[in-house]
């Protein structure tokens, strides 16, 4: 799949390496792995030359000779080959950097602390010297979201507070989803860019193995992952083994738990076995893997639902997690007939969760969300104005036919007499399903 979308993040790049041919820049660049952060750093400094540095995991002078014969294959940078320490290396390209502009990426930072667990320390001692006279635009990004948040957030961490810029790239919006499966299957369905956003997340990853794959219609995606040959069937493992180490097991069993469908603390615990407030304390606050939700308005803090921030992530530990023991023993045919049988139920939270990007990405509202209660009433989105005095009450159903307005306005006028929400607002009652993605 080419290149797709992402100019307003390789503008602020570029922009933020101009400055640092002024003052040096340190550029900390997040986003969850697969959702296209090297790829982007690489397009967007393509036009100059950079130094890529990858921090793969081995003994530091092996790992310091590779940087070296990195930078001295960019024009006009040489670092001598008897440097042996990152403090060395990084000294002289701080000295080199107050002789000329340089561009370094450093791609998957956070393993430093398997090289050299002093890294970060020698790194905050030469940013404070040498960045005023220097002229670095030092980029760096990482894919094990705990690490990163400690490196630069923890206080006690000695990286706090050096980085002059913050970018998050965030998986492909419903409208950039939309353009690419139209690129490459101008008669897709509705139902298939729904697939798309459920299988993939909007990462560009994923979103480039089944357009490359060809899976660009339902079945072909659910075809796509569930193949021996598949790449989707050990990536949550993978993802996710650095994050959880020696306790991924229970971190797996909450996972699983809440993309089946344990929305409750109570649900939780009672497939895991044991509490898990800390486990899923950790998983909302640390991985952000986990969001707590509570209905819009709410006055009790107690209504929760646990849900994955993630798509992809709830589709892998539903059907791939889930089933892995089909995998083991190869029964593909009937893994996706058990897929196709579930699809529909599946994807009707999913097209919930749909609609709720498409509208934030709209920019028409100023506050969205749910709400329910504990008589069983819900509402899916309710999306506010507040600039404009005005509020939209939506029901989401895959099929426009299930729609049901009187019960709707029911539903509303419960919620607008317990939390006195709206008064004075022209109001709206809408649907929402398939044929409006």
């Amino acid at each position: 799949m080419d290149f797709f979308g992402r100019q307003t993040q390789i503008e602020k790049l570029r922009s933020l390496r101009a400055k640092a041919k002024v003052e040096s820049q340190f550029v900390i660049l997040t986003g969850r792995r697969r959702v296209g952060k090297t790829e982007l750093v690489k397009r967007a400094f393509s036009d100059e030359p950079f130094v890529y540095l990858f921090v793969s995991r081995k003994s530091e002078p092996d790992l310091v000779s590779s940087f070296v014969a990195e930078v001295n294959a960019v024009g006009g940078l040489h670092i001598s080959e008897d440097i042996h320490t990152l403090g060395a290396f990084f000294e002289e390209l701080f000295r080199q950097a107050e002789a000329c502009p340089v561009t370094v990426f450093i791609d998957e930072f956070q393993d430093f602390i398997r090289v050299n667990p002093a890294a970060f320390s020698v790194l905050q001692g030469l940013w404070d010297r040498y960045h005023g006279s220097a002229r670095l635009a030092l980029v760096v990004c990482g894919s094990v979201h705990s690490l990163m948040t400690r490196i630069f957030q923890d206080r006690k961490e000695p990286l706090y507070g050096r980085g002059t810029a913050l970018l998050r790239l965030e998986p492909f919006s419903p409208s950039e989803l939309r353009g690419i499966l139209a690129r490459h299957n101008p008669d897709a369905a509705p139902e298939d860019l729904l697939s798309l956003w459920a299988v993939s997340g909007g990462i560009a990853k994923y979103v480039a193995l089944l357009m490359d794959g060809g899976a660009t219609d339902r079945t072909g995606m659910i075809r796509f992952v569930f193949d021996a040959d598949s790449p989707f069937l050990d990536e949550g493992r993978l993802l996710l083994s650095d994050e959880f180490g020696h306790d991924s097991g229970t971190y797996f069993t909450i996972l699983s738990a809440i993309a089946r469908g344990a929305t409750s603390r109570n649900e939780i615990e009672q497939v895991v076995g044991r509490p898990v407030g800390g486990h899923l304390t950790r998983l909302e606050e640390d991985y952000r893997l986990v969001e707590k939700k509570t209905p819009l308005f709410a006055k009790s803090s107690r209504i929760v639902r646990y849900a994955l921030r993630d798509p992809f992530y709830r589709f892998w530990f539903r059907f791939v997690f889930r089933y892995d023991y089909m995998a083991q023993i190869g029964a593909w045919k009937n893994l996706r007939r058990v897929v196709l049988r579930d699809w529909d139920a599946f994807t009707g939270l999913t097209l919930e969760r749909w609609f709720h990007a498409r509208l934030a990405e709209s920019g028409e509202w100023t506050r969205m969300g749910a709400w329910w209660d504990r008589k069983g009433n819900e509402i899916d989105i309710i999306a506010e104005n507040e600039i404009e005095g005005r509020a939209a009450f939506f029901e989401v159903k895959r099929d426009i036919r299930r729609y049901d307005e009187i019960a709707l306005r029911r539903k509303a006028d419960i919620f607008l007499s317990s939390t006195g929400a709206f008064r004075g607002y022209a109001l709206e009652y809408r649907s929402l399903s398939l044929s409006d993605m």
